[in-house]
């Protein structure tokens, strides 16, 4: 009994964020994340690396060692181990934990350089962080649910760059950069979505009051793709579980806010005999 309990609130903190121990550990592994990704950027510049080596180190191995036992945690944590260690999230904690171990066996610099490369996969770990987190779930079913508006959209849009992209090469001359219909629509595309590399620019009065007339239009294409996701959004956003219940068994989430027993397999969720 001792243990089950132990289990449980270890579950409870690591795989759900709806308490405040919970929510105290999403932070800090976020915390931790976000750090390792910083060294191993810092590491890859050479003058800091020189001038604080044996920092560094110090702080990625206090980094891997939390993150191994994070890894081992969450083994502990579930009545399956095999569900976490073999599911996309449990691969990838794993192999961006290992290479500092590796690191241990291999001092060449090319494989110093692989390995310092491998370890930036933790920044995947934030992924899983959204797992827990009820919003989250709601923009995607946004973003599924508006899908279609979104690609016709983006054809429109397509058709649009097309036709001005014909009449720009129509009314400028080769020299302004407008030699062909495939620049002047990569032209009309980069003025539309207001990137403006300047590479290619219109000269002549009528080319520049066409090219006003995109810029204006760039504006308002670009609120519309965020319009359709927001209206989305908004008119689920009072249909939406929050609960964050990870079932202990067989990992699987998305509960209903009242659930007792998991959709999936059928347990007790986040409960003790």
């Amino acid at each position: 009994m001792p243990f089950k309990k132990f289990k449980h609130r270890l579950h409870e903190i690591i795989y759900e964020a709806d308490t405040r121990a919970g929510k105290i550990f999403d932070v800090v592994l976020l915390l931790l994340i976000v750090s390792s990704v910083i060294l191993v950027a810092l590491e890859s510049v050479d003058e800091i690396e020189q001038k604080y080596r044996e920092q560094l180190n110090v702080a990625e191995w206090f980094i891997t060692i939390t993150f191994t036992l994070e890894y081992f945690l969450r083994i502990i944590a579930i009545s399956k181990p095999s569900k976490y260690i073999f599911s996309a999230y449990g691969i990838i904690d794993f192999v961006s934990t290992i290479p500092k171990y590796i690191s241990l066996f291999f001092v060449g610099t090319q494989s110093l350089l692989a390995l310092r490369s491998l370890r930036l996969l933790r920044v995947f770990r934030i992924l899983k962080l959204t797992h827990f987190v009820g919003e989250s779930n709601s923009l995607v079913k946004a973003l599924l649910r508006s899908r279609t508006k979104i690609l016709v959209f983006m054809f429109s849009v397509v058709v649009l760059c097309i036709i001005f992209g014909t009449i720009m090469y129509m009314v400028e001359d080769d020299e302004s950069g407008f030699s062909s219909i495939p620049s002047s629509i990569y032209w009309c595309i980069v003025t539309l979505t207001t990137v403006g590399y300047g590479d290619i620019a219109p000269t002549s009065p009528l080319g520049q009051l066409i090219a006003s007339l995109i810029m204006i239009l760039g504006y308002g294409i670009i609120a519309v793709p965020t319009g359709i996701v927001s209206a989305e959004f908004t008119s689920q956003a009072f249909k939406v579980d929050r609960n964050t219940q990870v079932c202990p068994h067989c990992m699987t989430t998305q509960h209903k806010d009242e659930a007792i027993y998991c959709h999936q397999c059928g347990e007790t969720l986040n409960h003790v005999e």
